[in-house]
């Protein structure tokens, strides 16, 4: 099973949309929020399962700040980061990832791609689609899954 990940697209759904192109075939999309609404409307537009949570910026729109769901075998908690302090550090989301024994977690808030291992759970933020705060590329993420296995890579528009 392959997933898209995005978060922090602000809005900017041309390059969400290439973001999609470029990710190939894939089973689900999860957008870690800031904007909800662009998961809303790409869903729309593509077809694809979405699963998407709010972020900071998601102002006057309701919708969920962190779910969790199992794809692939593997349970995966969403979540956006800010509630977590993400920009400070990771033990409060390492912590909350193990409460919940997820497999993975996505989160976004701070505009920079990375994946960690942590505890045998996979952290991954895809970056930003609109304005990435790595120095690098607007950025977005695959995680594949084959036979209770996951690799995740990051990517580049």
């Amino acid at each position: 099973m392959r997933i898209g990940l995005l978060s922090d697209t602000h809005g900017n759904l041309r390059r969400a949309r290439v973001a999609m192109a470029q990710m190939g075939a894939v089973a689900h999309i999860l957008h870690a929020g800031d904007l909800l609404e662009d998961a809303q409307r790409l869903a729309s537009l593509s077809g694809i399962p979405f699963t998407g949570v709010v972020g900071n910026c998601d102002y006057l729109i309701a919708g969920p700040q962190e779910t969790t769901l199992e794809l692939g075998g593997k349970k995966i908690f969403l979540t956006h980061g800010h509630n977590y302090r993400v920009k400070y550090g990771y033990r409060e989301l390492i912590r909350r990832g193990q409460e919940l024994r997820a497999n993975i977690v996505v989160f976004g808030h701070t505009h920079v791609a990375q994946v960690f291992w942590e505890e045998d759970i996979l952290f991954i933020n895809p970056g930003s689609t609109f304005q990435p705060r790595d120095g690098g590329r607007p950025s977005y993420a695959i995680v594949e899954m084959v036979e209770g296995r996951v690799w995740p890579s990051l990517r580049r528009l």
